[in-house]
């Protein structure tokens, strides 16, 4: 069981525990596609909204494909493999005939070798299957962000009602993947593999429960996938305020900044961060920026780096514990969330909870959790290295610096704590399981009297 440090995170008596509102605890099936708890948002997501779910009382049983995610509090994992094509060292290999079990391996494959991404397809379908294998042992099924037509048809098909998260719709992620491709190869790329939006779009319309974690995020569900409103709620996901908490013990490194990107991903907005750290370098020699992610060999960033002469200056670390990422965010002067766009930003959350001062984009749903600029924050247009590299100077100014660092970090932490926790998310999410349970019972009230 987990005990955040956050004054909200005491029951209240509309979102508290089960035992304590008078409702049952809740049978809980948590699907998701793909489960890294090191890259991406989904795995981290699971892993922090099931172990709250079980502090309340609810049972929680986690279905997922490879790469499986890390679960705590006594929460079961099921696996539901795929074939699981994109496994490092060897992606987008081609499975051995005896990998094969079914028509939607062979799906699987057939997407794959046209360009595509088949994950929320096939997993989809295995889902469904194994739903309606164990009907009757799930109160409700939660679906992160598969979308997949595998999981329509209401809970006839999957055995209980459905609700869905959407942490921001991936055609923001196509929208900008293809504005960045710099060939007419690599659009035509770019849109085969995100072939499956189409799909998504498709389901998503006939959602009847829909989370998402941002007042940005819905707007955009709206816009990209067409959702009603009315079927969209907000139920804002947190830092593991526990873990990521300040420690005056961990010494700062002097013009250390430190960020969480993928250097292949051009919404993470790296490469400006890259320019603007080469700007910052000609006034504070010492400045140096450590990425948590995958190091790009080629690309926008690799080039930027090798340009600027930046080779000793920027350091990639990836698959590191959440002991090693909180003691590296702590010993860095600034944080850093150069994103173009965000759904949410764990990233800036995270930071802000160590008591590190955030250096953040103005991009989707940042301002939302990173606060008002100079309160909370220092806050920059996106993609703009000009005004990063100022604000980053501020923070490192000798003089300055060190005051602004200290308001800005302790606002920060006090803004995360009475906002932005795991408890707070799972109280909330819990609310909008019974709400989808009672809607369905009185659907099929109605149509037992009809």
């Amino acid at each position: 069981m987990s005990a955040e440090a956050a004054p909200a995170a005491t029951p209240s008596p509309s979102t508290g525990p089960a035992a304590a509102d008078g409702d049952r605890p809740l049978r809980i099936a948590l699907l998701t596609y793909k489960g890294n708890p090191f890259c991406g948002g989904q795995g981290v997501y699971v892993r922090h909204l099931s172990r709250e779910l079980a502090a309340l009382g609810h049972s929680v049983e986690v279905i997922g494909a490879q790469p499986y995610p890390v679960l705590d509090g006594g929460v079961t994992l099921t696996e539901l493999p795929s074939l699981d094509l994109y496994r490092q060292p060897d992606p987008f290999r081609t499975p051995k005939r005896g990998e094969y079990r079914d028509w939607v391996d062979a799906l699987e494959v057939a997407t794959m070798w046209t360009g595509g991404f088949p994950e929320p397809l096939t997993f989809s379908l295995r889902a469904r299957r194994h739903l309606a294998a164990r009907r009757g042992d799930f109160d409700v099924v939660h679906d992160n962000q598969t979308l997949g037509y595998g999981l329509l048809g209401g809970p006839g098909r999957i055995g209980a009602p459905l609700v869905t998260t959407v942490h921001h719709p991936v055609t923001v992620d196509r929208q900008l993947d293809l504005a960045a491709a710099d060939s007419r190869r690599r659009r035509m790329s770019v849109r085969r593999w995100y072939g499956f939006t189409r799909m998504q779009k498709r389901v998503a319309r006939r959602l009847p429960t829909v989370l998402t974690v941002s007042g940005s995020s819905r707007q955009e569900i709206v816009d990209h996938l067409g959702v009603r409103e009315d079927r969209i709620h907000v139920v804002p996901i947190g830092a593991d305020t526990r873990l990521f908490s300040p420690d005056p013990a961990v010494p700062e490194i002097p013009g250390r900044i430190v960020t969480t990107s993928s250097a292949d991903v051009p919404l993470k907005g790296l490469v400006h961060l890259v320019e603007a750290l080469a700007k910052l370098r000609t006034e504070r020699p010492d400045a140096h920026l450590v990425v948590v992610g995958k190091r790009a060999e080629d690309g926008p960033v690799a080039a930027a780096i090798e340009r600027h002469g930046l080779g000793d200056a920027v350091e990639f670390v990836k698959g590191i514990s959440d002991t090693e990422l909180v003691r590296l965010v702590r010993g860095a002067q600034v944080a850093c969330v150069p994103s173009l766009y965000e759904g949410f930003s764990l990233p800036a959350a995270e930071a802000m909870a160590t008591g590190t001062p955030l250096v953040a984009t103005t991009g989707g749903a940042i301002p939302e959790v990173a606060g008002p600029d100079g309160e909370t924050c220092l806050a920059v247009p996106p993609g703009d290295a000009g005004a990063l590299s100022a604000a980053l100077g501020r923070l490192l100014d000798p003089v300055g610096g060190p005051e602004l660092r200290r308001r800005l970090g302790r606002s920060g932490r006090e803004r995360v704590l009475s906002r932005f926790t795991w408890a707070q998310a799972a109280r909330g999410t819990a609310d909008r399981y019974r709400e989808a349970i009672a809607r369905q019972g009185a659907a099929a009230g109605a149509r037992s009297r009809a």
